[in-house]
């Protein structure tokens, strides 16, 4: 068996400096699964060069599509036309990304072939049921574990029909795999949400021509349509850029510049939540690129107070709640997070998982059907706890060890090669100790 890695860390006096995060990770999955769908070449600069992004870009090679790499973070993707991917010729693994499964699957829902697709012990356990429900509606089989809600998902492609489609929870993934099988189907495909997720596949879809219609509840495509080639430049991700966000506001004499952050309304809950706690977080250079808002924020030490957390609010910070959590922890009062169920069906429960590891260090989290509880105490004593292969986890905790009384060793660190390779060294950079 693997060894996995284990850190200890001690906590830093302040944090100064400037940081530049990786490219985001739900945008890099996304230009390169469109531009292998477009027409001619893209060239994709500031990609991320994680685990997942090696996924998808594994998988569409997979598929018949050319891309090559010219530095680590800089492609030229050689795109084939919605008619021009080509029968894997064996089972394309999704590594732990929910976002290549659940994406793809809605482009080869269409497409004219058998495919397979799997992932690791935590993707096989995540539900599927939610974009294999409306992909068969549209016409397309699909089967897999658990009564066809678990991978490995074996897809019969083919030839789909339209569906006006509502989606019980607020999902990126699940409307963009209903938009992606639709693109690709005579006639209008429409999905509907209860609340506004992320819209990266929409205004991607625009940018490379594609004419989607978005609306308040939803977003709507006419197909079949075809894509153009475009070139693109990811901007940093925000999911990543929350760890130092929060570092900056719970360390003492703390300053940080974080460069070229993608800050789509979308995606920017983190933001709103920890400026509603008090936080001093400004946006500097606000730009648009590629179709997407960018800016630079300056985040400086903060006394934060805690607040309710729910609403729409909630899937805008989806994947930001465990280091809200660490946030928290250092509020003066109570915070509670709720209309959060989703979060347990994330890489691990991190409902159960954050409140572990807070109350491990000496916190006091108290996990609820939806969400979590947790009292603000200051300080934590430090301690053990484990990532549980969870890379948010790991990455929220080493923020935690920061503050901490004594040293925090986390198991299971290796994880964070997920979202954010160069985590560990970036960290340590802009310590001054």
């Amino acid at each position: 068996m693997e060894k996995l890695e284990k850190r200890t860390l001690k906590a830093g006096t302040n944090l100064r400096g400037e940081v530049r995060v990786p490219g985001d990770k739900s945008i890099s999955h996304r230009a390169l699964m469109f531009a292998s769908l477009a027409r001619g070449k893209s060239q994709i600069s500031g990609l991320l060069q994680g685990e997942d992004c090696h996924a998808t870009l594994n998988a569409f090679r997979a598929l018949g599509v050319q891309i090559d790499s010219r530095d680590n973070s800089h492609l030229c993707v050689h795109g084939v036309g919605l008619s021009g991917l080509q029968e894997p010729a064996n089972v394309i693994d999704c590594g732990n990304s929910g976002t290549t499964m659940r994406l793809i699957s809605g482009i080869l829902a269409a497409q004219p072939f058998f495919s397979v697709l799997t992932g690791d012990q935590y993707l096989r356990k995540r539900p599927m049921r939610r974009i294999v429900e409306p992909l068969t509606q549209m016409g397309a089989r699909i089967y897999g574990r658990d009564q066809h809600s678990r991978a490995p998902l074996a897809i019969v492609g083919g030839a789909l029909k339209p569906i006006d489609y509502s989606s019980a929870i607020a999902s990126a993934q699940v409307k963009s795999a209903v938009l992606l099988a639709g693109m690709q189907t005579r006639g209008t495909t429409t999905v509907f949400e209860p609340h506004l997720s992320r819209d990266h596949s929409e205004r991607m879809l625009r940018y490379f021509g594609v004419p989607l219609e978005s609306f308040p509840g939803g977003a709507r495509v006419t197909g079949p349509v075809e894509l153009e080639g475009r070139d693109l430049v990811v901007p940093g991700d925000i999911s990543s850029a929350a760890f130092f966000l929060v570092a900056g506001l719970i360390v003492p004499d703390a300053e940080l510049l974080l460069k070229n952050v993608g800050i789509n309304p979308t995606r920017s809950g983190i933001i709103d939540i920890l400026r509603l706690m008090g936080g001093s977080i400004e946006l500097l250079n606000e730009r648009e690129q590629c179709g997407e808002p960018v800016a630079d924020l300056l985040v400086k030490s903060s006394s934060l107070t805690g607040i309710d957390i729910n609403g729409e609010l909630v899937p805008r910070a989806i994947d930001e709640f465990p280091v809200i959590s660490v946030a928290a922890t250092f509020a003066t009062g109570v915070t509670v997070i709720t209309d959060a169920a989703e979060l347990r069906v994330k890489e691990t429960d991190r409902i159960e998982a954050v409140c572990s590891c807070l109350n491990q260090l000496g916190g006091r989290a108290e996990p609820l059907a939806d969400g979590m509880m947790i009292t603000g105490t200051g300080h934590l004593s430090g301690g053990q706890v484990t990532s549980y292969g969870d890379h948010r986890i790991a990455m929220s905790m080493a923020i935690a060890a920061l503050v901490a009384d004594g040293q925090v060793t986390i198991e299971d660190t290796s994880c964070t090669e997920t979202s954010f390779p160069g985590f560990w060294d970036l960290l340590n950079q802009i310590r001054q100790d």
